[in-house]
């Protein structure tokens, strides 16, 4: 059976762990004991964007998603020719 996750856009994603981690830099107690309204709200979306339990998980699920969708696509393979392209610009005199 194949299983379906859906994944948050990651501007979206970013968005709320940039929120998140901007009330736990503030220094403000509501926010890293979870009990501030925004800060409980941004968790319980982190956690139910990133597929866990705990808001501490969610961010580090949040930031491995992240890396992924903007890590540079890999440089493809040189491409080869085939013996028959090279029989045929031999021909050609090229």
């Amino acid at each position: 059976m194949v299983r379906h996750v859906l994944m948050p856009h990651p501007a979206i994603l970013r968005k709320l762990v940039e929120e998140y981690e901007a009330l736990a830099a503030e220094g403000a107690e509501d926010a890293r004991s979870g009990t501030s309204g925004r800060a409980q709200d941004l968790a319980y979306t982190l956690c139910v964007s990133t597929g866990t339990r705990e808001v501490g998980q969610a961010l580090a699920v949040a930031r491995r998603q992240l890396a992924a969708a903007y890590a540079p696509l890999p440089t493809p393979p040189p491409l080869r020719t085939t013996v028959a392209a090279e029989a045929g610009r031999a021909s050609a005199g090229t």
